[in-house]
């Protein structure tokens, strides 16, 4: 029909879509060049932010290689708090932590720990902070406390590092025959996440007394 339009008609036609859709025409525009804008916005944002945790973690390096404990651990605080989540604060927390376990800082380096677990994007590393947490924990002598953070998630692939963990806490409760068991659970798991003949050794030493 429209091949029997004059051209004016044609053009009246053309003009009368155009009013009718054309604030729709530039509304998506607008939204796909906004959300252009925003990604690289905020693209931009994520290497700043990623820019300034790595310019902080050279300087807890160099803190660490000056021996300088009080620096590193205000640095990592500094890496935790602005950057949480990255690896560069993961990294530094773990560090840390390790540190004030060596000087029996224990509670201090449990909530360090905490926050990696909390703030983490990778399941793996919170369930090996977790377990870090927990051996911790055995080590001041508070095997209840242990048993509860182990008992928190499922372990997947450390389930053999968790049964053994499971069963240092029940040991240290002085429950020889649940602490048996786990490291059987541990032994029977069996891949490459415990040493083996470690846990050998804890059963050798569980039946023969």
């Amino acid at each position: 029909m429209d091949d029997y339009l004059t051209e004016e008609e044609q053009w009246d036609r053309v003009k009368a879509w155009m009013k009718q859709n054309l604030p729709w025409l530039v509304a998506g525009i607008a939204i796909a060049v906004a959300g252009l804008l925003g990604w690289r916005w905020y693209e931009a944002r994520q290497e700043r932010q990623y820019a300034a945790a790595a310019k902080t973690y050279g300087e807890l390096v160099e803190a660490f290689t000056k021996n300088d404990v009080a620096g590193a651990v205000k640095l990592t605080d500094q890496l935790q708090k602005d950057h949480p989540g990255t690896g560069y604060a993961e990294t530094a927390a773990l560090a840390t932590a390790r540190i004030q376990l060596e000087s029996q800082q224990h509670v201090q380096a449990i909530e360090r720990l905490q926050r990696v677990m909390g703030s983490t994007k990778d399941p793996e590393l919170a369930l090996l902070t977790r377990l870090r947490i927990a051996r911790v924990q055995i080590d001041q002598n508070k095997p209840d406390d242990a048993l509860a953070t182990l008992s928190a998630a499922t372990p997947g692939a450390f389930a053999p590092r968790y049964a053994e963990a499971r069963g240092d806490a029940l040991l240290a409760k002085g429950d020889r025959a649940g602490a048996l068991q786990a490291y059987r659970e541990a032994e029977s798991a069996g891949g490459t996440t415990v040493d083996a003949e470690l846990l050998q050794l804890k059963i050798n030493d569980l039946t023969r007394s």
